[in-house]
């Protein structure tokens, strides 16, 4: 039961009732959701302020007829206008208890959604280079665009995971020769790897396993023979390399798309461009050099462009280079036409803070490949630094001095890696700190949750040590009088667990998985308090043995409070433990 989705339902019929004339899209700009300060009731609308302007109203007129409507709902207590046109509700303590008794009927569905629709849609992240383990600078958008996935999954989305190889640039040339070296030093040479090579020791088994399979044959062959093989051999160990490193985290994706088969076989750039070029949106021009400097890679030559300014990017985009090859840009254009045929129209590519100017080129080229019918979210994460004795670390993978996403994982574990890094807006650069992940306080997001959850395990074993004779089965708080969840710290909490479906349709429609983490962390704060108002007054304890039916009623708050907590933690991919340690 959404509370908040019923309301707005209701208000939404009430104005169609007051108002005939109104049109049906005003009525889906309505928002339904708790009022900033409590003070002023349980629900606030801003209704008549949307509706006002259509109508030719005043914006308090229209609130004053709402209010009086609710006036006859037997599930409203109070109907108030507020400032220029809300309405503030105050709802029966009736219809929290039937919130709270569809907690514990629907348990792990609690809060799912079919906002989707069971559309689909592509999520693309992490796509990194597979030139070496993942490191923690691709820590932030895996975390994110997993949870984001399993989001939309959870709102009624058919989400499809998906990563990008990027296997088709010079980098693998570079793997490539590196592995080479790894394979002669397998072979008993000494080696020195020169500046430009990846020097990391993670490719030493790959040229292992070379000397294994080829013995010394490859040794002495011409390098424009051999680099095809080892870039088979060494990709494959890479990409393996980072399918485990990603499965620390619980991260397993349904696609792994290569690059490398847009240039190959089905040409599909090739045949993008000629389509773009059918449909008059690439021409042959100059470009205007950058305003204030002219970057290395601008050329003043006559190119082949894409009209993006046609789609809303800020310039035209080269496709093809001096040399013939095809740009960066043009395989981006071809990978996400090749999406829109797969029957996506919904595309979300997460991407690192250094991809923030490539947002408009890429909404540009999907609005091109399906002329309008395709969209896509482009979510940029910022970076997070790692803070070890005041110190950042300095990751680079030429260097071969790194902090690893499974370095992170060891240290500190799974769920802290995805807990914390959830707990910021993407957009917003954080510290990680490895100390802090660690301390068992309320200061430390996700122990606070965590311990929450385990705490309400806690209750049930206390009355079954307590209260040995009392029926604690799920028949018996299914019949429970939860009409003497009466106390204000009653209702508060019932309100806080009563908002998850809320906050669910809320994340997902914005793309905003750390909003699921700032709820939890809510929840768990109005769990803890309640336990601390238990310690200062016998009558808000969970467990009274003088109070079997009020104890059997808290039973069933805390039952939904676990539930609550535990499907947002699985929503996370965190997990939620009945004790800790």
């Amino acid at each position: 039961m959404n509370v908040f989705a019923l309301f707005q339902t209701r208000v939404s019929d009430a104005l169609a009732s007051l108002f005939p004339a109104i049109a049906e899209d005003v009525l889906e700009r309505i928002v339904v959701e708790p009022p900033r300060d409590a003070a002023h009731g349980d629900l606030s609308t801003n209704a008549a302020m949307v509706v006002a302007k259509p109508l030719g109203q005043k914006p308090r007129d229209v609130a004053t007829a709402l209010a009086t409507y609710f006036a006859d709902d037997a599930d409203v207590l109070s109907a108030e206008v507020a400032g220029p046109g809300f309405l503030n509700l105050r709802l029966s303590n009736g219809i929290w208890h039937r919130a709270l008794r569809s907690i514990a009927e629907q348990g792990d569905a609690f809060g799912k959604a079919d906002i989707g629709k069971n559309e689909r849609v592509n999520v693309e992240y992490v796509s990194a280079n597979p030139t070496g383990p993942m490191h923690v600078g691709h820590t932030r958008g895996a975390v994110f665009g997993d949870a984001l996935a399993s989001l939309l999954a959870y709102a009624g989305f058919d989400v499809t995971r998906e990563y990008y190889l990027n296997d088709a640039g010079s980098q693998i040339d570079t793997l490539a020769r590196s592995t080479l070296l790894r394979y002669r030093e397998a072979l008993g040479e000494a080696i020195e790897i020169p500046p430009g090579l990846y020097p990391g020791d993670y490719l030493i088994p790959v040229g292992e396993a070379l000397a294994t399979e080829f013995g010394d044959s490859l040794k002495d062959k011409p390098e424009a023979e051999v680099l095809p093989l080892v870039k088979e051999r060494v990709l494959a160990a890479m990409l393996e390399l980072i399918k485990a490193d990603l499965a620390k985290l619980n991260i397993h994706h349904d696609v792994f798309f290569s690059e490398r088969t847009l240039h190959g076989q089905g040409k599909e750039i090739e045949n993008t461009l000629a389509w773009l070029r059918e449909q008059g949106m690439v021409y042959q021009g100059r470009l205007e050099p950058p305003k204030g400097k002219t970057p290395e890679d601008w050329e003043d030559r006559e190119q082949t462009l894409f009209r993006a300014t046609d789609w809303g990017d800020d310039v035209d985009r080269a496709l093809v280079k001096s040399d013939g090859s095809y740009t960066y840009f043009a395989a981006d254009i071809a990978y996400h036409r090749d999406k829109y045929l797969r029957g996506f129209k919904h595309m979300i590519n997460v991407l690192g803070a250094d991809h923030s100017g490539y947002v408009k080129r890429l909404q540009a080229a999907v609005k091109a490949v399906s002329k309008g019918e395709a969209e896509i979210d482009v979510r940029i994460c910022q970076l997070v630094r790692l803070m070890r004795n005041g110190e950042p670390f300095k990751m680079s993978k030429r260097s071969g001095e790194m902090v690893t996403l499974a370095d992170v994982v060891d240290e500190v574990g799974k769920d802290a890696v995805r807990f914390m890094l959830l707990y910021r807006r993407n957009d917003a650069a954080m510290d990680f700190d490895f100390a802090a992940v660690k301390e068992q306080t309320r200061d430390n997001p996700v122990f606070y949750v965590q311990y929450a959850h385990a705490r309400t395990w806690s209750v049930f074993r206390k009355v079954a040590s307590e209260m040995p004779e009392l029926e604690i089965s799920a028949g018996a708080l299914a019949s429970a009088d939860i009409s003497l969840l009466d106390s204000e710290a009653d209702l508060e909490l019932i309100r806080a667990a009563a908002q998850w479906p809320r906050i669910v349709a809320s994340a997902a429609v914005a793309h905003e998985p750390h909003r699921i983490a700032f709820y939890l962390y809510e929840l768990a704060a109005a769990f803890h308090g309640f336990w601390a108002k238990g310690n200062q007054d016998v009558a808000l304890r969970f467990v009274n043995a003088d109070q079997t039916k009020l104890t059997i009623a808290r039973l069933v708050l805390v039952d939904a409070v676990q539930q609550v907590l535990a499907n947002g933690l699985g929503l996370l991919g965190v997990s939620a433990p009945d004790e800790l340690s």
